[in-house]
């Protein structure tokens, strides 16, 4: 062995088989960390973010479910009928909430905070429910019962059920977090090894000019083509990655969060409202709750602009910033129509109140739900927003971890080969 390094052809062999191990070494290792990010990435767009909105889902839903409770029972209290499309509202919003629920249990993965936070709505709301039904049957007895049933279940709403809600939602978000970090790391271990074999190729390469005078070694040529190609296929893919997870969160996840946040609000604002009148002449508490939530969505001194001002800011094309006036045009004439019922119901004409705020035309409930609609129509165009941003990003590293594979079984050949020819030449 001492001879053998001491030869030409013996040193010749040795760096043969060293450019070979590192090709091939810098092709695992690339594959490794490009199949890594892909992971990332499919757990971005197929679990963590779906997740994220399945959570936000359950919020919306229990807050809209309150709303429309309140809503039926309004109506029945002044003497009306629950209008059917209300109570269907209702139990479309607790069966999408329990559905949902049952699929984050099933999902919720290694986070115990989820799972507590799952195992106490999946706990409270029937709970909820349970009042619910009985406010309703005490109210079409004309029992002055229902109302404090009524609002002991607004009062459990807000108290318990929205904020375990919010909670999940803020642990999903923080998974989502996660999977994006681990989408967008910069591979250094396999750029290290990379920019280490290109290294040693140019080194060779150089000895071999110096001396035998030959300028090129095609096999060496092939073997550095190769080793460049994927170390750049890896770099400009993984700057693609994060460029396109950057427009992810900037087109989609952001805006999603916003329109959530104005979503949810308005949705409280509306309980608030409906609470108001059916405490009949005790509600400034659920008043100055309402207002609150109003100038928290709509803006005011207290907001600085609002949420929907925020959702507004973070929209990036016109299709999402139309929706958003939309919703924000219909919460301003909801405001205005609060004050006149608000006036109604102050001036003793509680029945009046009642029309102005559940009627079928001109009430605020017709504002809320132009509202609703608007923000339900921006949240479906910000998620597929978000969903063809990932997907393109996931794109440019998909064939990498294969494809690095093949470059560096070639790379190592074409070394060999390049190496070979030349100790051929001392036989």
């Amino acid at each position: 062995m001492r001879a053998a390094a001491t030869t030409e052809p013996g040193r010749l062999r040795a760096i043969g088989a060293v450019l070979a191990a590192l090709l091939v070494l810098s092709g695992a290792v690339t594959a490794w960390q490009a199949a890594d990010r892909v992971a990332a990435a499919d757990a971005v767009r197929g679990s963590s973010q779906p997740l994220s909105a399945d959570a936000a889902r359950i919020y919306r839903s229990l807050a809209h479910a309150d709303t429309a409770a309140s809503s039926g029972f309004l109506a029945a209290d002044a003497g009306d009928t629950e209008r059917p499309e209300v109570r269907e509202d209702y139990e479309k919003d607790i069966a999408e909430a329990s559905g949902l629920l049952a699929k984050a249990a099933a999902n919720s993965g290694g986070s115990g905070s989820a799972r507590r936070q799952i195992t106490d709505l999946n706990r409270e709301l029937p709970v909820y429910t349970g009042l619910v039904e009985t406010a309703r049957a005490n109210n079409r007895q004309g029992l002055p019962l229902g109302g404090a049933y009524l609002r002991h279940a607004n009062q459990k709403m807000r108290d318990e059920l929205l904020p375990a809600a919010k909670k999940l939602y803020s642990e999903q978000n923080k998974r989502l977090g996660r999977d994006d970090a681990d989408t967008t790391a910069w591979p250094y271990p396999a750029l290290a090894v990379g920019l280490v074999a290109l290294g040693a190729l140019g080194w060779a390469q150089r000895r071999h000019f110096r001396r035998t005078n030959r300028v090129f070694s095609p096999g060496l040529l092939g073997a550095t083509a190769a080793c460049l190609a994927s170390v750049v296929w890896l770099g400009a893919g993984q700057a693609l990655v994060r460029s396109g997870m950057d427009d992810a969160q900037e087109k989609g996840a952001r805006s999603l969060h916003a329109l959530n946040e104005a979503w949810i609000g308005a949705l409280q604002a509306r309980g608030f409202e409906n609470m108001t009148l059916v405490a009949r002449g005790g509600g400034a508490a659920y008043e100055s709750s309402y207002t609150q939530q109003m100038e928290a969505v709509a803006g005011g001194r207290a907001a600085e602009g609002g949420k929907l001002h925020d959702a507004l800011t973070a929209a990036d094309d016109a299709e999402g910033r139309s929706a958003v006036r939309s919703a924000r045009g219909a919460v301003v004439t909801w405001q205005q129509r609060h004050t006149a019922a608000r006036a109604e119901d102050d001036g003793g004409n509680y029945d009046g109140a009642v029309e102005r705020v559940i009627g079928a035309e001109g009430s605020t409930d017709v504002s809320f739900r132009k509202a609703d609609r608007a923000l339900e129509k921006a949240v479906a165009h910000e998620q597929q927003q978000f969903e063809e941003a990932a997907d393109g990003a996931r794109s440019w590293l998909v064939a990498l971890p294969a494809g690095a594979l093949v470059l560096a079984v070639l790379g190592a050949v074409a070394a060999l080969a390049g190496v070979g020819r030349r100790i051929g030449e001392y036989r």
